[in-house]
């Protein structure tokens, strides 16, 4: 994100300047309004902070230029004291804000700060719905911009059409079924069916049933032949959700139809081979139940063929923007009503939470908000905030953004070049950012 400064004193560009880039922010200044034209456009990734009185083309005639190239390009008006009734005509005729003359440098931050998650945040809807347009590509799917979830995509796209069975480790509302069916309908046996059985939620008496069919009269009220999940999953995949809640004895049919690819209806002994790929599902150690006896070994070693792990959400807090705007854009349609508008306290306050209930939780905060509701968490503690308030914004960003930083560097061993370039900044803003945050580089240097 860019702050394109304008100003035909050079001692106030250059004041500005300095005062922006000791915050951290990259910033591209000139005396010449034309020059910033020939940046703009509608993916263009900053903000104009402009003065008003120039000689040639003056701050209120930029203004509409930027707005025929972009109309939600930001951009900020610097006043002298006589311009302000103009400004806040301007600021009602489609500008972000003003600043008056001289500009306050706490104040101007404040401003540029406001300005630019704007602009990202209209950005980042833009490529959300771009994505969602796409259709079934696994980008309009599997949503996010974080390592995390490249990392998940690409194993996604890597293990569609092989056929090996998968394992799926992650905790409660991370999407695990959403994989699962991604995993389905990127590969060859998307034309079969997708069977999902949560092991978890049926009862011990009739999961055999589900899972194998039964024959007419193999017990009390099989009055006609069922076929299971098994078979009707032939030529397809069956997801198994919560396969640690299978029973001891079911485990055992279980491993033997991975290994065989073979079945017996319940009450019949005539054997069904299937083609079938199993996707299997847990949120707990499978190695560690099978130490503590309530899981059979063999069998997760069967299905530990490929483990996919799925990062909870507070692991990729920068997603968060991207799936509330799929999530109230999809509520919203089904309560027929416009998606509401959400501002830079409410995401910053979402993004500090620790989503315990991941995006299933997230989710939820969604459908209250679409509905008007407020996001239930208004009120409560902020995950890593001190007391039971929530932060100034100020400070939830700034604790947000070391903690970034921090993770970037121990990431890359501390080499400032090579984190720079992962986070998308030059050097400079990065040893400006460390500065600011008390960050030593050797302080990651690998060993």
């Amino acid at each position: 994100m860019t702050v394109l400064l304008i100003d035909d004193d050079h001692e106030v560009l250059d004041a500005s300047r300095q005062t922006l880039e000791l915050e951290g922010f990259a910033v591209e200044a000139t005396t010449r309004p034309e020059d910033a034209l020939d940046r703009l456009g509608p993916s263009w990734p900053g903000v104009v902070v402009t003065d008003v009185r120039m000689p040639g083309m003056d701050g209120f005639a930029l203004l509409e230029r930027v707005r025929d190239a972009d109309p939600e390009v930001p951009v900020v008006l610097v006043t002298g004291h006589g311009d302000i009734a103009m400004a806040m005509r301007a600021v009602r005729g489609g500008a972000y804000d003003f600043i008056e003359k001289p500009a306050e440098p706490g104040h101007l931050v404040e401003v540029v700060r406001r300005a630019l998650e704007h602009r990202r945040l209209v950005l980042e809807n833009r490529s959300l719905r771009a994505q969602l347009a796409g259709g079934g590509s696994l980008e309009a799917r599997i949503i996010g911009r974080s390592a995390a979830i490249e990392r998940l995509r690409a194993a996604v796209a890597g293990l569609a059409d092989a056929e090996v069975d998968v394992l799926l480790f992650g905790e409660t509302g991370t999407g695990k079924e959403l994989i699962a069916r991604s995993l389905h309908d990127a590969g060859r046996r998307r034309a079969g069916n997708f069977v999902a059985l949560n092991c978890g939620a049926l009862p011990d008496t009739i999961i055999e049933s589900e899972l194998f069919g039964h024959e007419p009269g193999a017990f009390t009220g099989a009055q006609g032949r069922r076929i299971g999940k098994l078979e009707h999953a032939d030529g397809g995949t069956l997801f198994l959700d919560e396969i640690e809640s299978m029973p001891m004895h079911l485990q055992v049919k279980l491993l033997r139809v991975l290994q065989e690819r073979v079945i017996e209806r319940v009450g019949g002994n005539r054997p069904i081979l299937l083609d079938l790929r199993v996707v299997a599902a847990t949120k707990v150690d499978l190695l560690r139940l099978a130490g503590e006896g309530k899981f059979r070994e063999d069998l997760y070693y069967r299905l530990n063929v490929v483990t996919v792990p799925l990062p909870p959400l507070r692991e990729r807090r920068e997603d968060v923007p991207l799936l509330l705007r799929h999530f109230l854009d999809a509520a919203a349609a089904r309560a027929r009503r416009p998606a509401p508008p959400v501002d830079a306290a409410a995401l910053a306050r979402l993004a500090a939470h620790g989503w315990p209930g991941n995006v299933r939780e997230l989710r939820n905060v969604a459908e209250r908000m679409a509905l008007g509701l407020g996001d239930g968490l208004a009120g409560g503690p902020v995950t890593g905030a001190g007391g039971g308030g929530i932060e100034p914004l100020a400070e939830q960003m700034d604790r947000i953004e070391k903690q970034l930083v921090e993770d970037a560097l121990a990431r890359c061993g501390g080499r400032v070049g090579e984190t720079a370039d992962k986070l998308g900044i030059t050097r400079k803003t990065l040893y400006l950012k460390m500065r600011h945050h008390g960050l030593q580089r050797g302080d990651f240097a690998e060993e």
